[in-house]
């Protein structure tokens, strides 16, 4: 029989829906990078950033959104993404006289907030982190700390 604190809450709720609303961005920015891989590339190769720089962008965008929106490995998944939101931050967004420039340097800090709040509290019982945790339990105390 389940127990009652084993069944998902609104806090749950919460948690999986701002997963989703965190993990959009990076999805579709991911997904727009590489269909359109051509335009990227130039891109990248204008900022003077080799096309594997843009490869791991794009992996990193799709692989630690899918992450956080499936709750699997969302811890990892959140520091990677704060990490780059601040470092996309601070070599790209740092033109303060440009209002714009100021406004997606504070919007990168702030998504970066967000992720390293989910590391924290973790995905939730809505997730695949949880489901493997449950599985895992007491068989690898180190394995478990991250998910």
């Amino acid at each position: 029989m389940e127990n009652v604190a084993s069944r998902p809450s609104l806090a749950d709720l919460i948690l999986l829906l701002g997963r989703l609303l965190l993990s959009l961005i990076f999805l579709h920015e991911g997904f727009s990078l590489i269909t359109d891989i051509s335009a990227t590339l130039a891109t990248f190769e204008q900022l003077g950033l080799p096309a594997l720089v843009a490869f791991g962008v794009i992996a990193l965008q799709i692989g630690a959104g899918l992450s956080i929106a499936a709750g699997f490995l969302s811890r990892l998944g959140a520091v990677a993404l704060g990490l780059f939101c601040l470092a996309t931050a601070s070599l790209f967004h740092t033109n303060f006289a440009s209002q714009n420039e100021l406004l997606h340097f504070e919007k990168d800090f702030a998504i970066a907030g967000g992720m390293f709040v989910l590391a924290v509290s973790g995905a939730g019982l809505i997730s695949i982190d949880y489901l493997v945790k449950r599985q895992l339990k007491g068989m690898h105390p180190w394995l478990t700390a991250v998910l």
